[in-house]
């Protein structure tokens, strides 16, 4: 979270090719007095120029994905990832569907475009839009699969499926594509496919805007490739079967990929500014849009007023060194600089066999030097993207414990060693109404109240994500957790919060945003924010103190039995993957997958304990599992065994800790070691390093008897907890201190 006192905030709607500079430059040199916020509703931007290499198997997927939560985490940005819906230039803020506005100072809007599909009449599953590209891939063999299955159990299983498939558009795009899937169904593996290609373009026909010379060598290479062509007729309607031309005419289409001319995102229509004929936004030379001068359009999302240009990466790539300049001349208030779209540029054309068609300067060319030369651009491009090092940052050793870094993986919290050592010199007096408090600690204190009981718990941590919104959700659900595993359904809640150094501004924004996600998860609970104290002071901090009603008889950590089958319903790894987060590490998907785990409520453990008498519970947090479960197993007088290979972990988790990142609060979790018999090789090796992950927000721990496994795995499933697992069972104690045995 920053700590200076920025007065304004720019934010880039999309990750595009224009705005991605802004993100690389930023990285070297800030814009003084801003902060720069991201919003994207993907984890990763796709670069248009390598998708035909994807889907032709000449490069894996990753090669043209830009990681944005690394990317972000390396230059110091924070990154939002979520839809929006409309944006308001008269009040400067960006509404989401799903979230709380976000206010800004300056807006880079590069969304891109979609292919227009306007006046097409659609029914079926066979339409598969070329954009969004990150999704493209997946919708594409899913709909392939469909059909292959559906051919099948048509024709008594045959071994060989003919699947039509049509790409609508006439392009330089739509003819990649055409190339380029017919590569990628040859080498589909073990399933024999007969797939027919056929490239439909409308009155303009193949490659219009494209020499004669490049057209006439296109038109020669798809007839060589086997790859039909058709145009001179719009298509009016798609079927699931086929395409309907505006003459009549029927074509096969099992699958139709829709790449034709660019029309605006439907976002853009929620955008009140002025907008050309198609609904693009109209700009000045300066990219400024003509009706704001703080809300610039980029890339395809913007069409300038006096000049415009083609829908192309090219002009994109040219338009972010312009951008970066002129936000930071409006940050100073000085004259903006304009753009000069220049008036030819190299096209390039992937023909999927090591080839490539270039048109320059009013001559064409064919030949493997024009693929190396397309390779080499494009690759070039993206390795300005994908260097994720965090800048003038390097983790330090977590032991040398005089000058760590805490890494915020455990959430800023302190070992378990000094908290118990402190509280061993205290001498803490009883009370008539302290039911369960620290002589016989537990995960929350439950206290008589004149005519009930209350229970009572107080959690908090430094925020490790830079998303207010998202930790006010996180911290709730994380406080709250000790309730529902002591059978307490939460009423009220105090929060305590340190606010970052920022601009007040800065400030307003960040308590709107991380109270919203704080009342949105306690109304779920049906519960109220009755109070709370804020601060000032180094970075985000919050926390929650949470009272709750006892709902069933109290389950404690120390009711386990033997023969207790254990359970966990969630796993593990948030520690690591949230140090690796803080060292620009973390992938976009890695990341998704820990934000899910972590918003998922331990409310679940109510219905547990009321519908289905699960015996000692509790939760998985700072301690890791191999100290929750030391925990649960000195109070109540057994010892466990542990299968390593069924206890559930974080993608991506295991990577991370074989690189050599943990959370800083791993070497003392390991002073478990004092409290419980650690047997079995399995505690030696890296894959074991796991059970000392602190969590936050993470999972529930719990015994149930053999006989109601079944039924406790069933429920959770259903209820969304797709991860359960049982991970052990509970035995018959020998010795003085517990066993946990890890095979």
């Amino acid at each position: 979270m920053l700590t200076n006192k920025a007065k304004n905030t720019i934010v880039l709607l999309g990750v595009g090719h224009t705005n991605a500079h802004i993100v690389k430059m930023w990285k070297m040199h800030p814009i003084p007095d801003a902060q720069l916020i991201c919003v994207s509703n993907f984890p990763v931007a796709t670069y248009s120029g390598m998708l035909p290499g994807v889907l032709s198997g000449q490069y894996p997927p990753e090669k043209m994905e830009i990681d944005l939560v690394r990317l972000c985490a390396s230059a110091g940005v924070r990154l939002i990832i979520g839809d929006v819906t409309s944006v308001d230039h008269s009040q400067q803020k960006i509404l989401f569907r799903d979230r709380p506005a976000l206010s800004w100072d300056f807006l880079s809007i590069g969304i891109g475009s979609r292919p227009s599909i306007k006046g097409v009449e659609v029914s079926g599953d066979s339409l598969i839009a070329a954009k969004p590209m990150q999704t493209l891939l997946q919708r594409l063999d899913r709909r392939i699969k469909e059909v292959v299955t559906q051919n099948n159990n048509a024709h008594n299983d045959q071994t060989v499926s003919s699947v039509d498939v049509a790409v609508v558009g006439g392009g330089i795009g739509s003819i990649e594509i055409a190339f380029c899937l017919q590569r990628r169904m040859d080498q589909r593996d073990n399933e024999e496919v007969n797939c027919q290609i056929r490239l439909v373009s409308g009155r303009s026909g193949v490659g219009a805007g494209l020499l004669p010379t490049t057209r006439e060598k296109v038109s020669q290479l798809l007839r060589d490739k086997g790859i039909s062509a058709s145009s001179g007729h719009r298509v009016t309607k798609v079927t699931e079967k086929h395409l309907v031309l505006d003459n009549g005419d029927k074509i096969d289409a099992d699958v139709v990929i829709w790449a034709t001319d660019a029309m605006p995102p439907e976002l853009l229509s929620q955008v009140d500014v002025a907008k050309d004929a198609k609904g693009f936004l109209l700009t000045k030379p300066t990219l400024q849009t003509v009706s704001s001068d703080r809300i610039f359009a980029v890339g395809d999302t913007g069409t300038m007023a006096a000049s415009p240009t083609d829908k192309a990466g090219v002009f994109a790539v040219r338009q972010g060194p312009v951008l970066w300049e002129n936000l930071k001349r409006a940050v100073k208030q000085t004259a903006l600089k304009e753009y000069v779209p220049q008036s030819g540029y190299l096209k390039l054309i992937n023909t999927a066999d090591g080839k490539s068609i270039a048109e320059y300067l009013g001559r064409t060319f064919y030949g493997s030097w024009c693929w190396f030369l397309k390779d080499r651009i494009d690759t070039k491009f993206m390795a300005m993207y994908t260097a994720y090092d965090p800048p003038m940052m390097k983790m330090p050793d977590p032991k040398d414990t005089e000058s760590a870094m805490r890494c915020l993986g455990c959430g800023g919290k302190i070992g378990s060693q000094i908290l118990s050592s402190v509280l061993e010199e205290l001498d803490i007096p009883e009370h008539p109404a302290v039911v369960v408090g620290l002589a016989n600690p537990d995960d929350a204190a439950i206290v008589k109240t004149v005519h009930n009981q209350v229970t009572v718990t107080t959690d908090f941590f430094a925020s490790p994500f830079d998303d207010p919104y998202l930790v006010g959700r996180i911290a709730l659900l994380n406080s709250a957790s000790d309730c529902f595993v002591m059978g307490a359904q939460p009423t009220g809640v105090l929060a305590m919060v340190q606010l970052p150094l920022v601009h007040s501004k800065t400030q307003l924004q960040i308590m709107r945003e991380l109270m919203a996600g704080s009342v949105e998860e306690i109304n779920r609970m049906g519960g109220s924010i009755v109070g709370g104290h804020s601060i000032e002071g180094p970075r985000l901090t919050i926390g929650f103190t949470v009272l709750g009603d006892q709902i069933v008889d109290t389950r404690t950590k120390g009711m386990l039995n033997e023969g207790d089958q254990l359970i966990l319903t969630k796993p593990l790894g948030s520690g690591v993957l949230l140090a690796a987060l803080m060292q620009a590490r973390l992938s976009g998907s890695s990341y998704q997958s820990l934000v899910k785990t972590m918003l998922a409520s331990n409310q679940i453990a109510l219905d547990l304990i009321v519908r289905h008498g699960v015996s000692g519970v509790t939760d998985v947090t700072g301690f890791g599992l191999a100290g929750h479960l030391q925990e649960m197993l000195s109070a109540s007088g057994f010892s466990a065994k542990l299968a390593m290979e069924d206890i559930p972990v974080m993608p991506g988790c295991q990577g991370l800790i074989e690189s050599g990142i943990e959370s800083t609060l791993v070497d003392d979790n390991r002073l478990i070691a004092q409290k419980v018999n650690l047997q079995g090789a399995r505690w030696q090796q890296n894959d074991a390093a796991v059970m000392f992950d602190p969590q936050t927000s993470g999972g529930i721990l719990c015994g149930v008897k053999p006989s109601e496994v079944t039924g406790v795995l069933k429920f959770l499933t259903a209820a969304g907890y797709e991860e359960s697992a049982v991970i052990g069972e509970v035995l018959k104690k020998s010795g003085e201190l517990p066993t946990i045995e890890l095979v």
